[in-house]
Order: C-alpha cells, then structure tokens, then sequence
C-alpha cells in the first residue's frame, strides 16, 4: 500500500518558511505571495492536524511539531535536488545552464561567447535570460549573474563588475534646439527611468542640480528598452559606464557630464557552494573573470 505523504507544495512552504521563520522571505525564495505561503502552511497544519508554527506579532517560532517535522523535511528535499542533480550531470555532463539579466546578456555577455564557443566546443551552453532571480537550489541552473549588493543567503558570491551611474543619449541631443551642454540642461529633455524615479533623484542630487523635475519623463522596467529608447533619440538615461563601453566607443550613445553617482551595486557571478567541483561550472567561471581582467587591464 503506498504512502500517503501531505501535500508536497505545502511541504515545501513549510520548509522554506522554518528555515527562514519568515512567510515573507519564504514567499521571495519561491517566486510567490506571502498569502500563498501562509495559505500552503495552514493547509498542512490541517491536514496534519496540528500547529506547526506559534504567530506572534511580527516574529514566528516552530511549535514542538514543527522542530521535529522541519530536518526531515529540509533533508528530503535536499537529498532530492542533490540527486536529482547528480542523476542530470551523469546524463548531460557537457551541458552547462547559465542564468543571467537580459541587460548583462545583451551588453556584456553576447560579445564574448564566440570566444567561450571557441575555447570549449564540448560545452553545451544554455542562456537563460530573465529578470526573474533563479532558485539555484531547485531550478536547473548551474551558475547566475545576479545584480545587486552581492549578499545572498547560502551562496558563493564573487563580485565581477561594479555599478555606476551617469546620463547617457544619443549624440544628436547635443545639437539643436536645446544642445546637451551642462547638467541643467536636462530641463528641456526626456528623462527615462527604470522602475522608479529614485536613480534620476539621486544622480540630479549628486550634480547639485535643482530646477529640473526628477519625476518627468517615462518609466520603462527593461534596462535593454531604455538604453535602445535613449540611442533612438527618446530621451536622456541613466547608463552604467561599464556596461555601455562599445555602444559609448561606437558612437550609439555619448556621456555628455563627468558626473558619476556611485553605489555599492554590482553584477555578481553566484553559485551553490561545492559547485566550482564541477569541471563545467569552474571553466565558465574561470572564463568570466579572464574576461573582466582583460577589459580592466
């Protein structure tokens, strides 16, 4: 007679939410809402039939059940990934999947992989493009480039590339009407700004610039989109001088102000630990960091 087991996606909500005692850093490592992990949670306490966690204001705690439940449960799912990944580099070993931003894909990455191609034909390279933040431990990705501060509970990270901001536009907008001369300028053109209009605040800040309304202009979620818009002429964007070197060396795009805004942001190589013990996963990374000590020797 086969086993009854509870509900696995209510498992793993369990499981995610003990480890962190947070539904809502559960929900973030799971790509789903705080409600859904709650809700997942409260319906294995029912089916179980008892309380697994004590909610108080704005903390939880594992009741005595749920200390008990939580390592068998955290070591079930971590014998299934590390198996189930073993059982795919056995069948697949020369297939390497990499996760990375569509701005880092498309400004820095899609340059260099004729010379990776080049170096290692027995790899099988699979791009996966997203601005969705891959789960290393149970997607099938070997190694990401992630953008941000670089701290990532549970995983190796190595900074590759810092991040900086100054205005960037097409060369026509410093010619006529109303040239791209000093910062103040900025007045008469389109700001284009991604996700928010903090960066534009903080940069106008940096440049000690008032008179120019950091909340005009479109907001447009793809970093690739607003660096095009801005080449086509529509307007004025805030680029990262590192990933913008051959658009800038091409002539696409021009830097009209030497004003940087500085951040603690950065594009990050970011893996499992014990991952570089795979030949495939080390060769990339290896790869990648030639690559960026090349462009800053």
């Amino acid at each position: 007679m086969p086993v009854k087991l509870p509900p696995l996606n209510a498992l793993r909500a369990f499981e995610a939410g003990a480890r962190h005692l947070s539904f809502t850093k559960a929900a973030d490592e799971l790509h789903v809402t705080q409600a859904a992990v709650s809700h997942q949670v409260k319906a294995l306490e029912e089916h179980l039939g008892y309380s697994l966690f004590k909610r108080m204001t704005r903390k939880l705690a594992l009741t005595e059940q749920g200390r008990v439940l939580f390592p068998v449960v955290s070591e079930a799912f971590t014998r299934i990934a590390e198996t189930a990944g073993d059982l795919r580099d056995r069948g697949d070993s020369h297939t390497l999947t990499v996760s990375v931003t569509p701005a880092f894909g498309a400004k820095w990455l899609v340059y260099r992989l004729p010379k990776f191609w080049e170096k290692h034909p027995d790899i099988d390279l699979r791009v996966h493009h997203s601005i969705q933040v891959c789960d290393l431990r149970n997607d099938d990705v070997d190694i990401a480039v992630r953008f941000g501060a670089g701290r990532w509970e549970g995983l190796e990270t190595e900074c590759i590339m810092r991040v900086d901001y100054t205005p960037v536009c097409s060369p026509a907008l410093l010619e006529g009407k109303h040239p791209l001369r000093c910062p103040d300028d900025l007045k008469h053109h389109t700001l284009l700004h991604e996700d928010d209009y903090d960066g534009w605040t903080q940069w106008l800040a940096t440049a000690g610039v008032k008179d120019v309304n950091s909340r005009r202009g479109p907001i447009l979620d793809d970093w690739t989109v607003l660096v095009q818009t801005a080449i086509d002429g529509g307007g004025v964007a805030l680029g990262k001088p590192s990933m913008l070197k051959r658009d800038i060396a091409e002539g696409r795009l021009v830097s009209p102000f030497d004003i940087l805004m500085l951040t603690d942001l950065g594009y990050h190589l970011v893996y499992l630990p014990g991952a570089l013990e795979r030949e495939k996963v080390r060769v990339f990374r290896e790869f990648i960091l030639e690559e960026v000590g090349a462009e800053k020797a």
